[in-house]
């Protein structure tokens, strides 16, 4: 009778010279001198990232901390801008950058949440390409082109056709919105612009995340009977709510950065007036039109100021739609196992 000898198969530690085996963190990262290298390397590239932002801060606020610490919270709350005679308040440029980032939302998120849920949900597959690469691509016309266009063509229109028609065809003149004389240069056309230009971010954002809403979900509300207009209303929508939340906040966040066009259609007057057709100013624009003039130390921390508060503002919107965005990752990973 032959007999079989039973031959182990389990490997053992390979062990180096010294006789010990490599533990778990030496077998994964390799112990060798270019694997040491290498991730030395890409450890600093991604800390350098952070790190740059911090520096950034850090400069913006060492530079504005001269008027911050000679205005105090008034700097925040005052409307007085005389570089002559050395008196600054910010109000005005928070209160415009914050009313055109909320009506260029308000403008924008229908339109852009809605040709979302057609390219996600209703656009045939040869079709959603080609008009998904159409709006993104609106996210790559220079601001400046966007100016362009606002002035030989927006401006204008706005000042014959579309002010007189909200203020005196539809008599919205009595509310403060929509009183006062058709300027052109205003809130309203630094608004509408804006909307224009964040509509792909808010768009492209919020057809991934629907896209990403497991398979599930819209067979099980297609199987009790709902709708096609149903499932995506009461299944779809709901599921990716966070992530479309956070698309509209990256937008806002985007609108909120926003110079060179709106520079150039809001008007640029330091006053804060309750009418979108009044011209205004932006924390953004303030910086561009008067830094290379800034006549005196003091001037140049007021801006320096200003740029820090809107810095402020854009890194916590920004960081609430990632953390918004990666909550729908996560859940969306939960649904499909």
């Amino acid at each position: 009778m032959i007999e079989r000898t039973a031959v182990a198969t389990t490997a053992a530690p390979v062990e180096d010279a010294g006789g010990a085996s490599p533990s778990l963190g030496e077998r994964i990262v390799g112990t060798s001198v270019g694997d040491r290298v290498y991730v030395a390397a890409i450890t600093a590239f991604a800390l350098a990232v952070p790190a740059l932002l911090g520096l950034v801060f850090l400069e913006v606020a060492r530079a504005g901390w001269p008027a911050l610490r000679t205005f105090g919270f008034g700097f925040l709350t005052t409307s007085a801008w005389d570089p002559v005679q050395g008196h600054f308040g910010a109000a005005p440029a928070i209160f415009g950058t914050l009313v055109t980032s909320i009506v260029a939302l308000v403008l924008a998120t229908p339109l852009a949440v809605g040709v979302a849920i057609f390219l996600s949900e209703y656009s045939p597959r040869w079709l959603r390409q080609p008009v998904g690469f159409l709006v993104d691509l609106l996210a790559a016309i220079p601001s400046v082109v966007y100016g362009l266009w606002g002035i030989f063509v927006l401006v204008p229109l706005l000042r014959v056709h579309v002010m007189p028609f909200l203020r005196d065809t539809l008599h919205l003149g009595v509310l403060p919105l929509f009183q006062g004389p058709a300027y052109g240069p205003s809130m309203l056309a630094a608004s509408l612009i804006l909307a224009i230009m964040v509509l792909p971010y808010i768009s492209s954002v919020s057809r991934e995340v629907l896209l990403a809403v497991p398979r599930s979900q819209r067979e099980a509300a297609l199987a009790l009977g709902a709708t096609r207009w149903e499932t995506i209303q009461k299944a779809v929508v709901p599921y990716a709510r966070s992530g479309i939340i956070g698309g509209i906040i990256l937008g806002l966040g985007r609108a909120l950065g926003e110079t060179m066009a709106v520079t150039m259609l809001i008007g640029n007057t330091h006053t804060i007036s309750a009418s979108l057709f009044a011209p205004g100013y932006t924390m953004a624009s303030l910086i561009a039109n008067e830094f290379s003039e800034a006549s005196g130390d003091l001037h140049l921390s007021a801006l320096m100021a200003v740029g820090l508060v809107l810095l402020v503002i854009t890194l916590i919107v920004n960081g609430v739609a990632r953390w918004l965005v990666w909550r729908v990752g996560q859940r969306a990973g939960v649904g499909a196992r």
